[in-house]
């Protein structure tokens, strides 16, 4: 699940340097995103945005805790991922919120409203804000 390789880190001092520290694999990545595809969200239209998040968001815990206890920042490509995936479920669900933008900036006032809803909110992980400044 980790994988070692020379990160940025930084000392007491404030210093910048070169170290070996472990993050979440690629190969774990990947598995992570084919899980979430096999979700299949964007054809769940017919539940609510609380039901989806009681239905997956153990999980979403469970691989933020365990991936994300040393070097959380590489995990943060997967958590855009079920973002997008989350968008995709929004402009399938909402006609008005077709366009891949509206439904980003929908989604984001959402997750700036209700942080706990999904477990990667929480931490800053969240789609496209209302103010056109991008957080993810």
């Amino acid at each position: 699940g980790y994988t070692f390789r020379p990160r940025q880190s930084k000392n007491k001092y404030g210093k910048f340097f070169t170290n070996f520290l472990p993050a979440i694999a690629d190969k774990a990545k990947k598995a992570i995103r084919k899980e979430v595809r096999n979700w299949r969200l964007q054809l769940k239209a017919d539940k609510t945005l609380q039901d989806i998040s009681n239905m997956f968001n153990k999980k979403i815990q469970g691989w933020i805790n365990y991936y994300g206890h040393f070097y959380k920042s590489e995990m943060y490509s997967v958590l855009r991922y079920i973002n997008s995936c989350l968008v995709k479920w929004v402009r399938r669900k909402y006609k008005k919120r077709k366009h891949r933008r509206r439904a980003e900036y929908w989604l984001g006032a959402i997750a700036q409203r209700e942080r706990k809803l999904f477990a990667h909110w929480k931490y800053g992980i969240i789609p496209a804000m209302n103010n056109g400044s991008r957080m993810s």
